[in-house]
């Protein structure tokens, strides 16, 4: 075997053992951009709206998706080299954060629905209400119209 040889195939384990510390620093970081439990728990807020927009805000997940979409492309990269000798680690490692990452998606999406619908509910709740208040003044006043007329 060559010196040149040798020196290549040692290149690519090294460089196949950063591709994989890549990942893994990766994935990583996803992991602890992911909301905090508690964070998504215990929210202090004075009324719906800001309970709702505090938890849309802990539910903001756009720094872990993009460490996760980091640790694919390194992921994918070293798959296709064939420089990994067992990732199955990484796979699934992948393959779990992808899952809490969907479902904080779909809350995140359920509690922005939900923060837009609230105080359009709050107000036609109001308005319903002053009609109502409206309704019942005026049945008042008519009442008292033919009270007067009676006596």
């Amino acid at each position: 075997m060559s010196q040149s040889t040798l020196d290549d195939d040692e290149l690519f384990e090294d460089a196949a053992s950063e591709m994989r510390g890549d990942v893994e620093e990766s994935l990583e970081k996803a992991r602890a951009e992911l909301p905090d439990a508690d964070e998504i728990w215990a929210v202090d807020a004075d009324n719906t709206l800001g309970v709702l927009n505090a938890l849309r805000s802990a539910l903001d997940i756009d720094d872990a998706e993009s460490k996760l979409r980091d640790a694919k492309k390194w992921y994918t990269m070293g798959e296709r080299a064939d420089a990994f000798e067992d990732a199955d680690d990484l796979a699934e490692e992948i393959e779990a954060i992808e899952d809490v990452l969907d479902d904080v998606t779909e809350a995140h999406e359920q509690v922005s629905d939900l923060a837009s619908t609230v105080p359009q509910l709050r107000s036609a709740l109001e308005e319903f209400g002053e009609d109502a208040d409206a309704d019942a003044d005026a049945d008042a006043d008519t009442d008292a119209e033919a009270d007067e007329a009676e006596a």
